[in-house]
């Protein structure tokens, strides 16, 4: 039986190709399929930002071979960059909490 955090990468992983098999290459994510896949899989982080722009300079920021589309590494680090700021939040409301 896998454990939390193996299905919490298997989830990561499936959650990355069914977007990325909308159109063009499967193993890639377009412009349209990033947004897509964020307004559905992270739209309270995308509510919070008010720069209507915020998907496509992330776009430029995450395609670091310059080919247009994210694969799954350039993906990678976007859930790891808000995956820190989540749990420096974390850390903050705790300390809140105190």
């Amino acid at each position: 039986m896998p454990s939390e955090l193996e299905r919490a990468m298997e989830s990561f992983i499936q959650v990355f190709h069914r977007y990325s098999s909308t159109e063009g290459s499967s193993g890639t994510l377009s412009r349209r399929e990033l947004k897509t896949l964020m307004e559905t899989e992270l739209s309270t982080f995308l509510k919070s930002q008010k720069d209507p722009g915020a998907v496509d300079r992330m776009m430029r920021d995450l395609d670091t071979n310059g080919d247009g589309e994210v694969n799954f590494e350039e993906f990678v680090a976007l859930v790891v960059g808000l995956s820190v700021a989540c749990e420096q939040c974390y850390q903050l409301a705790k300390l809140g909490k105190k």
